[in-house]
């Protein structure tokens, strides 16, 4: 059973990550900004600090461009975040990128060619066994 401090904390990390998600979309005009995904938020317990996960759509350069321009941004969107929500502390927040976008689609396909191999492995077999 989920005590209810735990349900805070994530309702709290969900208003965050849409409000992050919204400020990176629409207000920071940073060039180096690649397309940026809000993946996860976790708040800390005593609500002082705020692990934010993102994602990066495009290769190592657009990360490396966009790790600099979030941090260039993290003192502008925690002062956006307090502006917006009505928290006693607005908490600190640590950008961390995650790959779990990038890690799941080489399993995608990696399960995809082995699928394939497997369907055409199967064609070969039932075309031998029809001569």
């Amino acid at each position: 059973m989920r005590t209810m401090a735990k349900y805070r904390y994530d309702r709290i990390g969900e208003e965050l990550k849409r409000e992050i998600a919204d400020i990176v979309k629409n207000e920071i005009k940073d060039p180096g900004m690649g397309f940026v995904s809000i993946t996860l938020v976790e708040v800390a317990g005593d609500m002082r600090h705020a692990k934010v996960f993102y994602s990066v759509l495009g290769g190592e350069g657009e990360r490396k461009a966009t790790e600099a321009s979030i941090k260039r941004a993290a003192g502008f969107i925690r002062r956006e975040v307090a502006s917006r929500l009505s928290l006693r502390y607005t908490p600190e927040l640590t950008f961390i990128f995650d790959d779990s976008i990038e890690h799941g689609i080489k399993i995608a396909k990696i399960l995809n060619e082995q699928i394939k191999q497997g369907e055409n492995g199967s064609d070969e077999q039932s075309d031998s066994e029809e001569k």
